[in-house]
């Protein structure tokens, strides 16, 4: 499990800079718009503030949640229930894991889930 632990943490790192660089750019949106009244949805030359919000807001959100299922996953490494089904209790295949690495079920499970 010390490898498993070791790739967890590692793509939470990439997750987190990724969570890091979307906080930051909605934070300098903010900051460049605050107090300006500016009629953006007309401008001819770039996409408009409330559609580079909701971008950026939408990354933001789903690099949280990413970073938010590693740390279920390394509590379930820690827990010595990685890799089982949290449904059925079946191993999750090691294909799946590989591919999504912060599963709580196994295919047949999230079907029927999902």
């Amino acid at each position: 499990m010390t490898d498993v632990r070791a790739n967890l943490e590692a793509l939470r790192a990439e997750a987190a800079v990724r969570a890091e660089t979307a906080a930051s750019a909605l934070a300098d949106l903010v900051r460049d718009r605050q107090g300006s009244n500016d009629d953006d949805e007309h401008d001819p030359e770039g996409v408009t503030l409330s559609s580079e919000w909701s971008r950026l807001s939408a990354l933001s959100d789903a690099a949280a949640d990413e970073l938010r299922q590693f740390d279920v996953a390394l509590a379930r490494v820690d827990a010595g229930t990685y890799g089982i089904c949290a449904r059925c209790g079946k191993p999750i295949p090691a294909a799946r894991l590989e591919v999504r690495p912060f599963a709580e079920l196994c295919v047949p499970c999230a079907e029927q889930v999902g």
